[in-house]
């Protein structure tokens, strides 16, 4: 019988921080322009993070019954490992897109945000297809557009948009966050390169060869600091955000170091922490409002 404890091992909490980063970021945008809304903020990080955890336990099922998982030496998988069956895992997943999408359409016709129904069903359905169905965009090297597409653009701008409406603050907003949450996913696959080649997974890892890998990994973690400069002439206090540059030393100098395999869970923590430290003070600041 699967144990509590294997449950949340499965839900990989470590990438928990994609989904509250960009909801601290819009909530930031939404307060430094006057329209803090806080049930709509909650509504925003319910759906997000059991998006995640549906995303993730999705994952878990599809490569498990695909046999992409074995011989993984990532964090625990609930179908690899056989601690979980298929179908309980693939209940789990199902019912985390069904948490999302209530809340989601209750958040929209409480907000009259109805462009956002079209993004929360697109937001599911690429939740699912991501390794799931004959033909899986995570096997295409997709992922990590979609996760800074949905993780950082779509999780920002309706974040601040059913607080306070449309701000072009929240779209450049976006640009960092969703880097910061492509870096979790880049770093992810180049941890399992070695076995998702052979079991035909062909992830952005696959694809661009491990040197770049390493390069596109260090880019996103230090672009989203350069994304700040510009940002600081209408929002001072956006600064803060380079408080974390500290915090990205270490996986950087180690991922361009050659570090591979198991080394990069520790990578992977890592680049969460320095995601959620650069996103709560990335958020503080933003909400600060001087005018």
């Amino acid at each position: 019988m699967t144990t509590m404890a294997q449950w949340v091992a499965g839900a990989r909490p470590r990438t928990l921080p994609a989904a509250v980063v960009p909801v601290a970021a819009g909530t930031g945008v939404a307060i430094g322009e006057g329209g803090f809304v806080w049930w709509a903020a909650l509504a925003a990080l319910f759906v997000a993070l059991v998006l995640q955890i549906g995303v993730n336990y999705a994952n878990d099922y599809s490569d498990g019954v695909k046999g992409t998982d074995d011989g993984r030496v990532g964090p625990m998988r609930l179908v690899g490992s056989k601690a979980a069956t298929p179908k309980a895992v693939l209940t789990a997943a199902l019912g985390c897109f069904t948490a999302a999408a209530v809340v989601g359409l209750a958040l929209v016709v409480a907000t009259s945000a109805w462009w956002m129904l079209a993004f929360g069903a697109l937001s599911i359905l690429a939740a699912w297809f991501y390794t799931g169905g004959s033909r899986p965009y995570g096997y295409r090297a997709l992922g990590e557009l979609s996760v800074f597409f949905f993780f950082g653009l779509v999780a920002v701008i309706g974040t601040a948009y059913v607080q306070v409406g449309w701000s072009w603050t929240s779209v450049w907003v976006a640009v960092p966050v969703g880097l910061l949450a492509m870096a979790l996913l880049v770093v992810n696959n180049l941890r399992d390169r070695q076995t998702d080649e052979p079991a035909g997974k062909r992830t952005l890892a696959v694809v661009l060869g491990d040197r770049r890998t390493r390069f596109l990994y260090a880019a996103c973690l230090l672009v989203p600091f350069a994304c700040l400069v510009p940002l600081v002439f209408s929002h001072p206090f956006a600064a803060l955000g380079l408080l974390a540059l500290p915090l990205a030393v270490r996986p950087v100098r180690e991922v361009m170091n050659g570090l591979q395999g198991r080394a990069l869970i520790a990578t992977l923590q890592q680049t969460g922490r320095l995601q959620i430290v650069f996103g709560l003070l990335f958020a503080i600041g933003l909400s600060v409002n001087l005018a």
